[in-house]
């Protein structure tokens, strides 16, 4: 059963929807990405886990989540582009949270494009080793290592934070500086600990933030980066309406004990379960 802890449900009217990007093409080193829906979902298996969260929401009961399946991921970027965008904004404007499973990061682009028409000024919590802010990589302006750069030249974030960075260049740097993003290096993580937004909220979460010790199976390892927890942390401390999540870039190539799809299923429980309980009033600290 891949179910979320057994979350999931069949439903015309839902709280949250679980949509699959299983594409990597715009992957700059190896292939494998692709299959990261396929192993999030698997890691979350009721078999294995529940659906009670750490701030004391138990998501099959106080939820309705319900998983749309993957979009159709053939043909060249522009097309399986347009079919993201086209997903997501159906899942935002019914007024439900799209929790979006890579795939590579490229796919965050149209996923922020779709939300727009529901939400056309939003703020950007992007987790991340890398700032992704490269106008092109290898002459190609939509490898996963450029999305941010287009979301940002697009209008499509009001502000941008990110967090977990350790291998920002120059010219990501003069990108962060010209659009006044708020870059939070590991050196200075403190800085996470407490952030607040002032417009709706959407998380965009490469696994590669997290240490490779917590998640091996990504296709950039970048030692000196967040645990599990810290990470956790940070999402559950954060002062915000959150609208949606996309969790990006899990390799299971490289991880065949699933560490990292476990991980991957942590942080989005925890994500669901922090927006019923901010709903709902309750102390997602307590």
């Amino acid at each position: 059963m891949t179910d979320f802890g057994g979350a999931i449900k069949r439903s015309e009217d839902y709280d949250f929807a679980v949509l699959g990007v299983p594409y990597d093409e715009k992957s700059s080193f190896l292939k494998g990405p692709a299959k990261g829906p396929r192993a999030i979902r698997e890691a979350s298996t009721s078999a294995c886990i529940n659906a009670w969260t750490e701030t004391g929401v138990d998501l099959d009961a106080e939820a309705v989540m319900v998983d749309l399946g993957d979009v159709d991921a053939r043909g060249d970027y522009a097309s399986v582009s347009a079919r993201i965008t086209e997903q997501t904004a159906r899942i935002a404007s019914k007024g439900a949270v799209p929790i979006v499973l890579g795939g590579d990061h490229s796919i965050s682009y149209p996923v922020l494009k779709g939300m727009a028409g529901t939400y056309p000024s939003l703020d950007v919590l992007h987790f991340d080793a890398h700032p992704d802010l490269y106008d092109d990589l290898y002459g190609d302006p939509y490898s996963h290592a450029c999305p941010f750069a287009r979301v940002l030249d697009d209008g499509l974030a009001a502000h941008l934070v990110q967090v977990g960075i350790r291998a920002a260049t120059g010219e990501h740097r003069r990108k962060a500086e010209r659009f006044g993003v708020r870059m939070i290096t590991m050196r200075d993580i403190e800085e996470a600990a407490a952030l607040e937004f002032s417009r709706p909220l959407f998380i965009s979460f490469d696994v590669d933030a997290l240490d490779p010790a917590f998640a091996p199976g990504v296709s950039h390892h970048e030692p000196g980066g967040l645990s599990t927890r810290e990470a956790l942390g940070i999402l559950q401390n954060v002062k915000a309406e959150i609208i949606g999540i996309d969790v990006v870039e899990v390799n299971p190539d490289r991880d065949p004990l699933g560490i990292t799809a476990s991980a991957a299923v942590k942080i989005i429980i925890e994500t669901a379960g922090k927006i019923i309980a901010d709903r709902i009033g309750r102390d997602p600290n307590r």
